[in-house]
């Protein structure tokens, strides 16, 4: 397995796993409830890998000893907050970030940047990719930037539990946005 950034290469691979991922959530059979999603398009995710960042986790998937094919298995996503601001939940986050800290420094758009979705193949999951990929988006914005936030819906336990002890996130706040509830969580880079 190796962890890099994504480059302009990964794009089509980028869409058609986003819209899996999307999928994965949106047809999961154990929520009674439907959940919204969102699918970042073709302009998204090229904007993502030029302007903000993205990091996957990739392994070869050789056919044989001439040829080498390499297949993207997971992926997280960070961007400042120009880039998220424009959908109403981000703003909604912006909106109360001044009033946050975390180990005693004020959180504002100049030193946080938001982080995610995180994706993971279902069958390459359990195996140290969600701690590696954490680490490499981490490796990627902690020069611009000292935090990383994101919001999980108080349904989904699984991610909650990931980002609390795997990628040790501290729970900030606690919003209902649309008729849902999520955590908001932060992330020292």
């Amino acid at each position: 397995m190796n962890i890099r950034p994504a480059h302009i290469g990964d794009l089509e691979q980028l869409i058609e796993l986003e819209k899996l991922h999307l999928n994965d959530e949106l047809n999961d059979g154990s929520k009674a409830k439907t959940l919204d999603g969102q699918a970042f398009g073709k302009a998204e995710l090229k904007e993502l890998i030029e302007n903000h960042w993205i990091c996957i986790a990739e392994k070869n998937m050789a056919k044989d000893s001439s040829t080498e094919t390499r297949e993207i298995i997971g992926y997280v996503i960070a961007g400042r907050w120009t880039f998220f601001e424009a959908w109403p939940v981000y703003r909604r986050i912006l909106k109360g970030l001044k009033e946050l800290n975390v180990d005693g420094s004020q959180l504002s758009k100049g030193n946080s940047c938001q982080y995610g979705p995180i994706w993971i193949k279902k069958e390459c999951r359990g195996q140290g990719i969600f701690e590696a990929l954490v680490n490499g988006i981490k490796a990627q914005v902690k020069n611009e930037f000292s935090f990383m936030l994101t919001f999980i819906a108080e349904d989904n336990l699984a991610s909650f539990t990931a980002h609390t002890k795997k990628a040790s996130m501290v729970v900030l706040d606690y919003f209902t946005f649309d008729d849902r509830d999520y955590y908001l969580l932060a992330l020292s880079t």
